[in-house]
């Protein structure tokens, strides 16, 4: 049995960690983290967990947990994850960080979109944690980089284009909405029903979000040349989901089924993305709860424009789901281990 600590368990994604190791056959979760609500029980924050789950939560002290873990995951913010994760490796402690702070190879690059990294040499010795993409390289792996909710989605979508160099790499614009869990746990005046209720609204706009080094420098890998990318996010009043919409020219024109039959070759054998077929367009509900990524590539005949729509749960897929697909891998079990569930609808 594998004894897993998660450090930052009072947040979204620490909550969905805890449900879906619950049922996995393999992993018993020994210790849980929070510094607000350290002395509580679990289920007193989260009441979805009464008599599942009744671990009292402690304060982050990487010694002591160290102590009751093999594999450590970090649910924490950007900075504090880098200020705690050295430790743990130095324990001999595989890590799956759920931060941003491992997932941009460039120290530079990090400085510029957040601050001065604390420990940028461990930024080489990260793995970043796309399963249907890094698969060889997370089996090996001590540190993974979790991957972001949007990247995932954005990445998945344009990984066959870019490994077979189909499009245009100055082309490509990206749409995505998601629900207002991306946010994350913490009170803020725009994740306010009032304020989210009855409206749709982008933000991050203009080239400033946070995600747009970390989508170019996956996408650039598979394209083989740096390329830049147009992002705008939205936020959308639902409580989880994320649907991404992206636009590109390709360098040859294409129908809709050999663009099918590219990505059903590129997925195939893939257990969590679905090439969706004969009509069908993803939608957030159909995923919901789930770590399926459901896909459609789709040609505008009219302009000659490839588009690719993708749906994920952010907190499973964007998330936690990706962070225990990538905890298997470390671990030597069945890829899908824990993560069977269906999506839960409506």
């Amino acid at each position: 049995m594998l004894n897993v600590a998660i450090v930052g368990a009072s947040g979204y994604t620490g909550l969905e960690l805890i449900r879906i190791l619950h049922c996995h056959p393999e992993v018993s979760v020994t210790c849980l983290t929070s510094e607000q609500s350290a002395g509580k029980k679990i289920s007193d924050v989260f009441p979805t967990l009464r008599g599942c789950c009744d671990i009292v939560l402690e304060n982050l002290e990487p010694v002591r947990i160290a102590e009751k873990a093999d594999i450590v995951f970090t649910a924490l913010p950007h900075k504090a994850a880098m200020e705690v994760v050295p430790t743990f490796l130095k324990l001999g402690k595989k890590v799956i960080d759920l931060s941003a702070d491992y997932r941009l190879s460039d120290p530079a690059v990090y400085g510029q979109w957040y601050e001065p990294h604390l420990n940028p040499a461990n930024l080489k010795k990260s793995v970043y944690g796309l399963p249907e993409i890094r698969r060889s390289r997370i089996k090996g792996a001590k540190l993974v980089a979790n991957p972001g909710c949007y990247p995932t989605s954005i990445i998945l979508a344009l990984a066959p284009l870019l490994k077979n160099g189909l499009i245009d790499l100055s082309s490509i614009i990206a749409d995505s909405a998601s629900g207002v869990t991306g946010a994350g746990r913490a009170a803020k005046v725009d994740s306010l029903y009032c304020e989210v209720n009855e409206g749709f609204k982008a933000y991050g706009a203009g080239g400033v979000h946070r995600h747009i080094p970390e989508i170019e420098q996956e996408l650039s890998l598979l394209a083989g040349e740096q390329l830049k990318i147009t992002f705008t996010p939205h936020l959308v009043p639902m409580d989880r989901g994320i649907l991404s919409t992206v636009y590109a020219s390709p360098k040859k024109s294409f129908t809709n089924e050999a663009i099918a039959q590219l990505y059903q070759k590129f997925y195939a054998g893939e257990p969590f993305v679905r090439v969706l077929m004969n009509g069908n367009l993803p939608s957030t509900a159909f995923v919901r709860g789930s770590n399926f990524c459901d896909i459609v590539p789709l040609v505008d005949a009219r302009t000659g424009r490839v588009i690719v729509i993708s749906a994920i749960d952010n907190l499973v897929k964007g998330a936690s789901g990706q962070a225990v697909q990538n905890m298997n891998l470390l671990c030597g079990f069945p890829e899908t281990m824990g993560l069977e569930g269906l999506a839960l609808f409506p």
